[in-house]
């Protein structure tokens, strides 16, 4: 396919800043996207794509049809926005007080639907189809199994998807094979003990002192296990001269793979049954499972868009991810029913993901228009 991909991008930029624009005005929570998904149902229209539908209440599923015979790829972007108050300054900054697209799912949006955008002045020299995926919730209980559900992946044969990353400059390009990002579960943990007067301890039992002791052997679950937990809530009492008939913990934990996940979550299920039993008090944990992280465990398909990457963009601009996040993203789902591959678009931004100054460059929408566009159709026709 003799497209000159950056270019394709480059002659979009008045258009895809636009749209980028756009959508970061009117950043919505998961679930409740209701004008972004009108947004982009009104941008893939005018692209002349106008095989698409809705499902879910807000998510997209489109397809593009190329003109000969081919592998059928698909394409994600995640669309929610998170509830911060925006603080870039930026002459576009969010429309919607008390939320913000912290997190560039408005980028993500725009590289997809600029990839969109150059296949389709293209159809003539498209090979196969390309269905692209406008996910809702990523940043809640996650959109992706539930889309997955309603078939979003029946008929392709691989799936690809991006975030940005602001460790890397804006017009490169990051890599990973293997394990990527981590699988997360959530957890609350509720302790009963027995409230009395506090100058009559002996007659009571303190949920406070059973849930201080447990505490530090959860966050002790790493040493053994890798990964890291966090114990984010500490709730209990009612008066200073009343001891705490109640405490309630939450928390989330983080490792590679939904292997060791089960092993974290067996350990931290026996721990708050045997800490608070030794202070005479009960307990419940429930775990809440959530995202089974990112492993790009399909390197010919990882190797595909390293390949694309260099071929647009230059080998300078692709760098080799070494080190695993600890950050967790749904998109593990779709790369666990099919093989896939998810790499990181250069932010070029000081400011870290989900801070109130968060604000991708431009640039970072033609590179993820121009990359997307290019792995798809490479895979498409045969690459692999």
């Amino acid at each position: 396919m003799g497209i000159n991909f950056l270019h394709e991008a480059n002659s979009l930029r008045e258009k895809l800043l636009d749209i980028r624009k756009a959508l970061h005005r009117v950043p919505e929570i998961g679930n409740h996207e209701f004008k972004t998904a009108e947004l982009l149902e009104k941008f893939l229209d005018e692209a002349g794509i106008t095989n698409h539908k809705r499902i879910l209440d807000t998510a997209i599923i489109a397809k593009l049809e190329g003109s000969k015979p081919g592998k059928h790829s698909a394409l994600r972007s995640d669309i929610d926005a998170l509830p911060i108050n925006e603080a870039t300054g930026c002459d576009f900054a969010s429309q919607n007080q008390g939320f913000m697209h912290a997190c560039g799912h408005d980028v993500h949006m725009t590289g997809v639907l600029g990839a969109a955008m150059i296949l389709a002045s293209h159809r003539d020299e498209l090979c196969g189809s390309v269905t692209l995926l406008f996910q809702p919730d990523e940043e809640g209980d996650g959109g992706a199994f539930r889309m997955i559900e309603a078939g979003a992946l029946d008929g392709v044969d691989a799936v690809f998807g991006a975030h940005v990353d602001p460790a890397i400059k804006a017009g490169d390009v990051g890599i990973k094979y293997g394990d990527f990002y981590a699988a997360s579960g959530e957890f609350k943990i509720t302790i009963i003990g027995r409230t009395s007067h506090g100058a009559m301890r002996e007659k009571g039992i303190d949920s406070i002192q059973a849930g201080a002791a447990l505490v530090p052997e959860i966050l002790a679950i790493p040493d053994t296990l890798g990964g890291v937990v966090t114990v984010g809530k500490f709730h209990s009492g009612t008066a200073n001269n009343i001891l705490a008939g109640k405490a309630e913990l939450g928390g989330i934990m983080r490792t590679y793979g939904v292997e060791k996940r089960a092993e974290m979550c067996r350990k931290l299920e026996q721990i708050t049954r045997d800490i608070p039993a030794k202070f005479g008090a009960t307990s419940e944990c429930f775990i809440n499972t959530s995202c089974p992280g990112i492993i790009n465990n399909h390197d010919d398909m990882t190797k595909l868009v390293e390949d694309s990457a260099r071929e647009i963009l230059g080998p300078e601009h692709v760098k080799i991810i070494e080190k695993p996040l600890m950050i967790s993203e749904d998109f593990g789902y779709f790369i666990m029913n099919k093989p896939g591959s998810f790499y990181h678009i250069g932010a070029g931004c000081e400011w870290p993901l989900h801070s109130d100054k968060f604000l991708p460059s431009d640039d970072a929408v033609i590179t993820a228009s121009a990359v997307h566009a290019a792995v798809v159709s490479n895979f498409n026709r045969g690459m692999i």
